[in-house]
């Protein structure tokens, strides 16, 4: 599988982002996938883990899988749906992908699923590519290490 590209100071993907979640998203045919373990420094509650970095590796893995065609884009709109808690030390594997293209716009959806193939959250997410002007400035991003 090969690597997406990523910003290295996003708090989702950068390898140097110190407080991020260093998360590693890869091509595995027309999605994008990660895996990541949940840690307590993420917690929400005691024992459970946030919400909120679920959410944003969705998005994080729906966005990659329209970065993986080279084509760059900005969030426009997502949904989330949380269908159990997920505790701390959970192995979890993410994975998003393109499901329809309507002018500059791309449709997606993600899930997060534990190894034993229970469904934590799922979404859907509304990306829109860049024009010129803003393209160069997101590939510029991705380029400095």
């Amino acid at each position: 599988m090969e690597e997406i590209v990523k910003y290295s100071n996003c708090f989702v993907c950068g390898d140097q982002n110190e407080q991020g979640l260093k998360a590693r998203f890869f091509r595995d045919g027309d999605r994008a996938v990660a895996e990541l373990t949940t840690k307590a420094a993420f917690e929400g509650y005691r024992g459970i883990f946030h919400g909120g970095v679920i959410s944003a590796m969705l998005d994080e893995v729906m966005i990659k899988a329209v970065l993986a065609r080279d084509i760059y884009a900005v969030t426009a709109e997502m949904t989330v749906r949380y269908h159990k808690p997920v505790g701390i030390g959970v192995d979890l594997r993410f994975s998003g992908e393109i499901v329809e293209k309507k002018g500059r716009m791309y449709l997606t959806t993600g899930e997060v699923v534990g190894p034993d193939g229970v469904k934590y959250a799922s979404a859907t997410g509304k990306y829109l590519e860049a024009r010129p002007e803003m393209e160069s400035r997101l590939r510029e991003s991705v380029g400095e290490d």
